[in-house]
């Protein structure tokens, strides 16, 4: 099945699209004969091209590794776009789980709309699995005992970029931030990071999420005189930002600009030529091994783009939640996180994953990257090399330091 932005256009906050699968087969064990799983992403908004249809299309090529069914029952695949507003996506979670009988939401994008679900999963008791947001709220004050932060978050991210810099000698920042819950976590915790490898925040500014003019606060970084200029935000409020700071002079006068969020579509999108150098945190590559880029080069003909940690998080949830349905014979909440939780993730792009009792997935793969050259580059889409690769051990808060409630029993 093809799907691209046009199936679909810009959707209505409720609008959805389902699976053609039909599958004749027995099975009580599973809820109105049917497995329904739902992905409230971003769909025409500043972060469609990193969650999106991508997402999308990584859960139906779980769907279709699983043969298009579990225990002899379909498997229907939900999305819709909440347009950035966490009352709609609230509005849509509850909706499905009310009347549309979805089993599981298996991503919301960005952290605000995705905190919302959270709680109406909670509520209902359903299983809410999430790659795209970064807040570690998800795994904190947020936390439920079936919700589970799977790809990356901002303490992971901050444990690399920040860490590297300040260790390079990069001990000054000024942070330009996305106000929202996930730009805060990204300051605040590589804020912490900074200030424990001995260096300083001189300074910051927010700015709303789709600010198309971030001239001010870049004004502002380059004079403060920050060895390191920040960008905690994503999509295309990165891109803009790191266009407008190539105008004003900022690497050139001696800045680093770090992207604190950035994707490979980011790279893509602003080319090799602006974008070299940069560093940026992901918990996958498609060029990895000969596995990631024979499952890339399928996703890559569907969206005609490589995919990037929230979409390869998205397959690797989808398809670690279908497992456990087959594992428990059923589809009911309990069950099933009982099977994922004593389930071991092994897939194409997350190894070694272990769902702890805060709901945080603790994976190998999270690793940093220089953006090459474009001498470097021998094809289209090979863009990174690995710096380093960091423990997921090392890369993720420790469970003692967790507010979550369920980290304590």
């Amino acid at each position: 099945m093809r799907l691209n932005r046009r199936s679909f256009g810009l959707m209505a906050a409720g609008a959805m699209t389902v699976a053609p699968y039909v599958v004749r087969a027995q099975s009580s064990a599973v809820s109105d004969d049917v497995v329904r799983i739902g992905l409230i992403e971003d769909m025409s908004g500043v972060y469609a091209d990193i969650t999106g249809i991508g997402c999308v299309t990584a859960a139906q090529m779980a769907i279709d590794e699983m043969g298009g069914q579990v225990l002899g029952k379909p498997i229907e695949l939900v999305f819709a776009d909440h347009q950035n507003k966490p009352d709609i996506a609230a509005a849509i979670a509850r909706q499905w789980f009310d009347e549309r009988k979805v089993d599981a939401i298996l991503d919301v994008a960005s952290s605000s709309p995705a905190l919302a679900v959270i709680e109406i999963a909670k509520d209902k008791g359903k299983i809410i699995t999430l790659s795209s947001p970064g807040s570690t709220r998800i795994t904190n004050e947020n936390c439920g005992p079936f919700a589970v932060h799977w790809a990356y978050d901002t303490y992971a991210i901050a444990q690399s970029t920040a860490q590297s810099l300040v260790r390079q000698g990069f001990d000054s920042w000024f942070f330009v931030t996305a106000d929202y819950a996930f730009g805060h976590g990204l300051q605040e915790q590589s804020s912490r990071v900074i200030a424990e490898n001995n260096g300083r925040v001189v300074g910051s500014v927010r700015l709303p999420v789709g600010t198309a003019d971030f001239a001010s606060a870049l004004v502002r970084a380059q004079s403060s005189g920050a060895k390191v200029v920040a960008l905690a935000n994503a999509g295309t409020d990165t891109i803009n930002s790191i266009k407008q700071a190539a105008q004003f002079g900022l690497t050139q006068g001696g800045q680093k600009l770090a992207t604190l969020a950035g994707f490979i579509n980011d790279v893509h999108g602003l080319g090799l030529a602006e974008a070299q150098g940069l560093t940026i945190t992901e918990a996958s590559y498609w060029d990895t091994n000969d596995e990631t880029r024979a499952w890339s080069r399928k996703f890559f003909d569907k969206v005609k783009a490589m995919p990037n940690m929230l979409q390869t998080g998205t397959y690797s949830s989808t398809l670690h939640y279908l497992k456990a349905v087959a594992a428990a014979k059923t589809d009911a909440s309990g069950p099933v996180m009982e099977a994922m939780r004593a389930t071991t993730v092994n897939d194409i792009f997350y190894k070694n994953g272990r769902i702890r009792p805060d709901g945080r997935l603790v994976h190998d793969s999270m690793s940093l990257y220089e953006v090459k050259k474009p001498s470097e580059s021998k094809a289209p889409w090979d863009y990174y090399k690995r710096l380093a690769t960091i423990p997921g051990d090392q890369a993720f808060q420790p469970i003692a330091s967790s507010t979550c409630a369920l980290a304590r029993r």
